[in-house]
C-alpha cells in the first residue's frame, strides 16, 4: 500500500513539474524561441542574396571581397582584394546603417562600385545580412 501511494505521490509530482515546465516555455520570451529562427533566416537572407559572390571567411575573396569583421572596416580596405577606384576612394567606414543601405542599394552609397545584385535586396533582408555578418564574427 505504501508502494503504491509512493506512485502515486510520484506521478503527481511528475506530473506537476512537467506541467510547470510546459507553463514555463508557454511564457518563456518570445526572443528564447525565435533565436535559432531568426539566425536561420538572417543566414539564409546571406545565402541567398551574397553567397554566390562573398564568403564570410577572412582572406576567402571571391567575385567579391570577404566580408569577414565588415562592420568597423574602411570601404575599399582590404588589401588583397581588386575594388573598384570608388569603392577605395570613398572615404567610409562600414556601419551596420551604411552596410544596409549599401546592400539595398549600392550605386546610392558608392557611386561606381562593381557590385551589382541581383534581383535586388529588400530592406529586411539587408538587416537580416547584417545580423548575420555581425554573427559570424562581424563586429
Amino acid at each position: 500500500m505504501q508502494s503504491r501511494l509512493q506512485t502515486s505521490r510520484s506521478r503527481w509530482l511528475a506530473l506537476i513539474a512537467s506541467s510547470g515546465g510546459l507553463i514555463w516555455l508557454a511564457s518563456a520570451p518570445a526572443s528564447l524561441a525565435q533565436q535559432p529562427a531568426s539566425n536561420d533566416a538572417a543566414q539564409q537572407a546571406f545565402n541567398n542574396s551574397c553567397r554566390t559572390c562573398h564568403s564570410v571567411k577572412e582572406g576567402d575573396n571571391r567575385l567579391g571581397p570577404n566580408l569577414s569583421k565588415i562592420v568597423g572596416r574602411k570601404a575599399g580596405s582590404l588589401p588583397d582584394y581588386n575594388y573598384s577606384p570608388a569603392m577605395k576612394d570613398a572615404g567610409i567606414v562600414w556601419d551596420q546603417d551604411k552596410l544596409a543601405r549599401f546592400i539595398v542599394k549600392p550605386e546610392e552609397v558608392v557611386s561606381g562600385n562593381k557590385m551589382q545584385p541581383y534581383g535586388g535586396v529588400s530592406p529586411d533582408d539587408a538587416a537580416k545580412v547584417v545580423a548575420y555578418l555581425q554573427s559570424v564574427g562581424g563586429r
